[in-house]
């Protein structure tokens, strides 16, 4: 088997070859922006799932798909240490001086311009991570109140005059939202119920770790009627069968059925892990079809590839106290687990756990199924924990 023609590429947001068990949620966005392209109400989406069930790999898709339609979309990443003022900005920017070059936008959307130079320049102070160009001077009175919630739907509606009167719509997508602190998540959430109440042409598609619920509840309390929150989650064996048969039999190979039951058996039908092993058992297989016993063979390189990258990533952002926690955690298996058998393992009282426990949260860590139930948010860690940390050494101070 040629390693130049492996079909699986896996990585951070990489597409895979077969996009498989999808389709549905790529259909719902469709209807959902046209509707908004129309005036029509619709709700915003917030896709929510563990590490590698495809969540960016998805948004991405359904971006392509809007982009596929003309509709006007931009496409931004929170991270952990930057304000959603200072990711917004530019990519607004870019989207407003394109709909600027369509006639019959042009006005709007140099209005638009120069709310986001408004915008930017009160905001500066309190958030001074904002950097973007300003194409025009501020509008005075126009998003320049410095006070965010109120700017930022005064931007998002300027923004959406201009997008309905070039006949399009303007989506944001939005990836590792639950980093966005909650304020900031407060004001994103007024400024869609604005836009929305008014018919503009403006919705979110957001992905973010199961917390996100939470988070965006606690931020306004009508969130649950402004957006779905579709959880995605692992494959179905069919589906995974799917993933892996079809790229293989595309590229002029084949894989028999002991094998494909096999991958789906270990990587539980989560899509990241399902690329992993679906490119190691090629590299692995001499000839084709790739059979069980080059999956078994393969499945010692995944494991140590994982090891190195996917896990151990997230593992060395890690205090050695917040390790400890986690692998207490390993301890009573996959999960979710009661903070009370946590405490227990590691021969402590529930409330002095708790700075732990929100630390690991904001990490992205671990998340809370129910009120005092805490899982991991990466799929298999409990299963890394015991191979980085074996044995009972974890247990002393």
């Amino acid at each position: 088997m040629d390693p130049v023609s492996n079909p699986f590429a896996p990585g951070a947001g990489t597409p895979p070859p077969e996009l498989a068990g999808r389709d549905d949620l790529r259909e719902a966005m469709r209807i959902a922006i046209e509707r908004t392209k129309r005036g029509l109400p619709a709700k915003s989406v917030l896709m929510v799932g563990l590490r590698g069930v495809g969540k960016t790999v998805l948004l991405n898709r359904i971006r392509e798909d809007a982009e596929a339609t003309g509709i006007e979309t931009l496409r931004v990443e929170a991270p952990e240490d930057r304000s959603l003022p200072a990711i917004l900005a530019p990519e607004l920017r870019m989207v407003l001086l394109r709909l600027s070059r369509n006639q019959k936008a042009k006005d709007l959307a140099q209005r638009a311009l120069r709310a986001l130079a408004g915008f930017a320049k009160a905001l500066k102070v309190k958030y001074d991570d904002i950097e973007v160009g300003l194409d025009l001077d501020p509008e005075p009175g126009l998003a320049d109140n410095g006070d965010l919630e109120h700017d930022l739907h005064a931007l998002l509606e300027a923004a959406g005059m201009a997008a309905q009167k070039a006949g399009t719509a303007l989506a944001l997508f939005v990836d590792e939202l639950q980093y966005v602190k909650e304020p900031e998540l407060a004001a994103l959430i007024t400024a869609l119920h604005r836009c929305n109440q008014k018919k503009l042409p403006v919705l979110l598609a957001g992905a973010g770790l199961p917390q996100l619920r939470g988070r965006m509840g606690r931020a306004k309390s009508y969130a649950e009627r402004l957006f779905d929150f579709p959880e995605i989650g692992p494959l179905s064996t069919e589906q995974t069968k799917i993933a892996i048969s079809k790229p293989v039999r595309d590229h002029g190979a084949d894989v028999n059925e002991d094998a494909l039951n096999s991958i789906a058996g270990r990587t539980q039908g989560y899509p990241y892990f399902v690329q992993e092993w679906g490119k190691h058992a090629w590299d692995v297989a001499a000839k084709s079809p790739i059979t069980k016993k080059d999956v078994d063979a393969a499945s010692v390189t995944v494991l140590a590839a994982l090891d190195e990258g996917f896990f151990r990533v997230r593992f060395d952002r890690l205090t050695p106290v917040e390790k400890r926690y986690l692998r207490a955690m390993a301890e009573l298996g996959p999960g979710p687990h009661r903070s009370g058998d946590i405490a227990d393992q590691l021969a402590r009282k529930v409330e002095s756990l708790g700075p732990t426990r929100n630390q690991l949260i904001a990490k992205g860590m671990i998340w809370s199924p129910s009120h005092g139930d805490t899982a991991f948010t990466v799929p298999l860690f409990n299963e890394f924990m015991h191979r980085i940390m074996p044995g009972k050494d974890w247990k002393k101070v």
